[in-house]
């Protein structure tokens, strides 16, 4: 066996003795007390109200997938933001070395302004299908 892994392999079974551990240690020493109102969901202080298992909208999971692929698209602007020295640079950087004046391209910043336009078209798509009215 590599022995590079074998660290790995203390770590995962660390973690899974004190997991077992713990859940039969909290199993074991305490008493169940079953009340009702031990057992009534609660969050946030405010009382039930209807049932759990009420329909949602189709505008709500609409609402709800298009804000994850446009927060997702935009986590994608943190690596164009980390290399964005070298994608406007015509030669390779050295660390600690700025580009020249004479090797300044528009590559780098044209990448992103090439995908910002193709997120703000998609985004007035949707607001003009209606996609987030919620009338």
């Amino acid at each position: 066996m590599d022995r590079t892994y074998l660290p790995v392999l203390f770590l995962a079974g660390f973690v899974i003795v004190n997991a077992v551990m713990i859940l039969g240690l909290s199993h074991f020493s305490v008493r169940a007390r079953p009340t009702p109102e031990k057992q009534a969901p609660y969050e946030s202080g405010i009382p039930t109200l209807g049932d759990a298992r009420e329909r949602f909208s189709v505008k709500f999971y609409m609402v709800a997938m298009l804000f994850i692929v446009f927060d997702i698209e935009t986590v994608f602007m943190i690596p164009w933001a980390a290399y964005y020295k070298q994608l406007s640079c015509d030669i390779p950087l050295t660390i600690g070395i700025a580009c020249a004046p004479a090797h300044v391209s528009f590559f780098g910043l044209g990448e992103m302004l090439v995908f910002m336009a193709i997120l703000v078209v998609g985004f007035v798509y949707v607001w003009k299908k209606g996609a987030l009215q919620w009338d």
